[in-house]
């Protein structure tokens, strides 16, 4: 990779599992059912961009996975943020998001 890279597009995401650069993909649960993907690599966190540099939207777990069936396998995690703690202020401290790991070879 020259220099930093901030976008990351599909085939760019294929290479660098392939490579073993990949550290984590998060698939970040949105308002509207949607999803967004995250990805760290050693040099940073990337979006998962298409051909026109916009994110890519993706519809569930299932829909990653049928993306990136010819990708080998890397860590990966549904990640979805707590929005009730942080409206109803139940909790005193740091509210983090739930993580759940997930795998992209196998199904729930």
């Amino acid at each position: 990779m020259v220099g930093r890279e901030w976008t990351l597009n599909l085939q760019a995401l294929i290479e660098r599992a392939e490579s073993g650069e990949v550290r984590e993909l998060e698939l970040l649960s949105l308002n509207g059912g949607f999803y967004l993907a995250r990805v760290r690599l050693d040099n940073g966190q990337f979006a998962l961009l298409n051909d026109t540099t916009k994110p890519v939207r993706l519809r569930s777990i299932n829909h990653l996975r049928e993306m990136l069936r010819h990708a080998p396998p890397f860590p990966c995690a549904l990640v979805h943020q707590c929005t009730h703690d942080e409206m109803c202020g139940s909790r005193e401290g740091p509210i983090g998001s739930l993580r759940i790991p997930f795998s992209l070879a196998e199904p729930w």
